[in-house]
């Protein structure tokens, strides 16, 4: 089961039942009680229920949530709900690149979470994140070796930038990198309407081979930051709901588009 099935199952219980507590959620997700505490506390963040300690309980009122549009940022937790199918696709095509002995590279990011949850059942990989919930889920394997870049945390993504994340970067070399995109056309390639994005270039220049992970709702869109350019991409993995313009566009680069 995976995190967001989990986090689904944990809101069903809590309602059923009125209140849950932490160790009988822990066993029964055969997870540690420290993932599950960081569950309800953010399904509390989120309005679904009220934590204490020790558990947690029903809220009786949940707080309306204003609509998102195009160019607003959402928490992670909510992007999980925009495409999750697709989401989970993209990442077990993109854990199958990854071969033992690798070293990886995972940017922020909702599918690259999602990559996360897959490649943690490896063993005999180097990962190199700035992305803590990734780095949470990679934890759990003591098989991999897991290198978290320090940083400044940027809440809404609970991501590490700044100098000191760039800094963590200099002299590596991966043999993948994966990374998510706000927005992805074949004219400018990833962009984002966000600050934070120049760690994902110091990312790419330290990859042999970078591959976009990304649902096609994405696609069309284009924020006013370059990420980074089309021929700084070697892949893209995408579902097979992107649209015919988009994809002959793509043909027209040297970018390997993987449809899942």
């Amino acid at each position: 089961m995976n995190t967001f099935d989990r986090r689904n199952r944990i809101i069903e219980l809590v309602n059923l039942k009125g209140n849950v507590q932490v160790a009988e959620l822990s066993s029964a997700f055969g997870v540690s009680e420290v993932t599950i505490r960081s569950d309800l506390t953010l399904l509390d963040q989120k309005g679904e229920l009220t934590r204490f300690h020790g558990g947690a309980a029903r809220r009786q009122e949940k707080e309306s949530r204003g609509q998102d549009n195009q160019q607003h940022e959402m928490v992670m937790e909510e992007r999980y709900l925009q495409a999750s199918d697709p989401k989970k696709r993209i990442a077990l095509a993109a854990a199958g690149m990854v071969k033992p002995g690798n070293t990886v590279i995972l940017d922020s990011g909702s599918t690259t979470m999602l990559l996360a949850e897959e490649l943690v059942k490896f063993g005999d990989i180097t990962v190199i994140t700035n992305n803590l919930p990734a780095a949470f889920v990679l934890s759990e394997n003591p098989d991999i070796t897991l290198v978290v870049c320090g940083g400044t945390l940027r809440h809404k993504t609970r991501s590490l930038h700044g100098n000191i994340t760039e800094y963590a970067l200099q002299g590596i070399v991966a043999n993948l990198m994966f990374v998510g995109a706000d927005g992805l056309d074949a004219a400018s390639g990833i962009t984002t309407f966000n600050e934070g994005y120049s760690i994902s270039g110091i990312m790419a220049e330290a990859a042999q081979r970078v591959v976009v992970v990304t649902d096609s709702t994405k696609f069309g869109r284009r924020g006013y930051n370059l990420v980074l350019p089309m021929d700084k991409i070697d892949a893209i993995i995408t579902d097979t709901d992107i649209g015919e313009e988009a994809q002959q566009a793509l043909k027209q680069t040297s970018t390997d588009l993987i449809l899942v």
